[in-house]
């Protein structure tokens, strides 16, 4: 079964909309330049009214370049799962996080994503990492396609999550092409930046559902 991760939820009225439909992890943003950007204390809240749902749901914290003591409070204060770095961190904050965290790449090619499989530990659990399109200059939610053919030669060696202009309309494709462990959505879903469209995230979750 392929796992549908719903990111950049600001609202506990999508976050239902995303349950309800079926998703297994919801994502919430807290880089302060994100559109998507959620702070703590409404994450906190937010969650605390997913309580009946938890048991068969992942929640991830996404972080840009954030000291790991800061994202284990915020971890903590919010009642969150897992930790994605999504920004420049070095290895050694994957490491000192550990079975907390894994790492978003933004691959420019072959010999980039070696080198970063390299550098930087996966976690034992899958999630072991996330794919996303590569940008200049960017740390993801930028709706640029990733590359599929790297990504189907990452999914064949971790259990990784797809994540880069996935919507509705490509989803079934990209996973047919990849097979990844799961599949990670923010714009391709929404009608603004951090308000989803409920049309196009059922859509999309159906879309993988009927592979």
């Amino acid at each position: 079964m392929i796992r549908v991760k719903i990111c950049g939820l600001t609202t506990l009225e999508d976050a239902l909309l995303a349950i309800e439909a079926g998703v297994e992890l919801l994502g919430f943003n807290f880089h302060l330049s994100s559109p998507r950007y959620i702070s703590p204390a409404d994450c906190a809240r937010l969650v605390s009214a997913l309580a009946n749902f938890r048991p068969r749901l992942q929640l991830v914290g996404v972080f840009v370049n954030t000291p790991p003591e800061q994202i284990r409070r915020i971890l903590a204060s919010c009642s969150l799962d897992l930790a994605q770095l999504s920004g420049d961190e070095p290895a050694e904050d994957l490491a000192n996080l550990g079975a907390l965290a894994f790492k978003a790449f933004r691959p420019a090619d072959p010999d980039e994503l070696e080198r970063l499989l390299e550098s930087y530990p996966q976690r034992r659990q899958p999630p072991a990492c996330l794919l996303d399109g590569y940008r200049p200059g960017q740390y993801g939610g930028t709706g640029q396609v990733a590359d599929w053919s790297l990504a189907a030669g990452l999914a064949r060696r971790v259990p990784m999550l797809l994540a880069g202009g996935l919507r509705p309309e490509n989803v079934a494709q990209a996973v047919a092409e990849v097979r990844p462990w799961g599949v990670d959505v923010a714009s391709g879903v929404e009608s603004s930046p951090g308000r989803k469209d409920p049309d196009r995230l059922r859509a999309f979750i159906q879309a993988v559902r009927t592979l």
